[in-house]
């Protein structure tokens, strides 16, 4: 699966409602790790809304740094969980789904869908995938 399309299974993913965000960018990401797909739905079932319902970073992004991490052994991570974030902050206009969702002239910054559609990009941008 191309990263474009592993990106549209992500939102597809998110709007069924049985995912949050984290989950829909780890469940298309999962073959990148060790774990099954179950047990990243499980470690990242608390990022929803903002790190835990907190409207902080972007649950789509933490996913998308999990998995960076997994695959990465955690060596280089925060190289490229910062390149990341450069770069959701560029196609997005901010990480923290309080801004995220922010609504002005009658829509948010950016949708939720459209933060895990960038998110699963990003990873592939950053890791290499396209």
């Amino acid at each position: 699966m191309t990263i474009n399309e592993r990106a549209e299974k992500a939102v597809e993913l998110k709007l069924s409602g049985g995912y949050n965000c984290s989950q829909a960018v780890t469940a298309v990401l999962a073959d990148q790790t060790d774990l099954t797909g179950d047990q990243l739905k499980h470690i990242t079932a608390g990022f929803c809304a903002g790190m835990g319902n907190l409207e902080a970073t972007c649950g789509a992004l933490i996913g998308a740094g999990m998995i960076a991490g997994l695959k990465t052994e955690g060596k280089g991570t925060l190289k490229l969980a910062r390149q990341m974030q450069e770069l959701f902050r560029e196609r997005c206009g901010a990480i923290t789904c309080k801004d995220l969702k922010a609504v002005t002239d009658g829509k948010p910054l950016c949708p939720c869908e459209e933060c895990v559609r960038n998110a699963v990009l990003i990873y592939g941008d950053v890791m290499g995938l396209r």
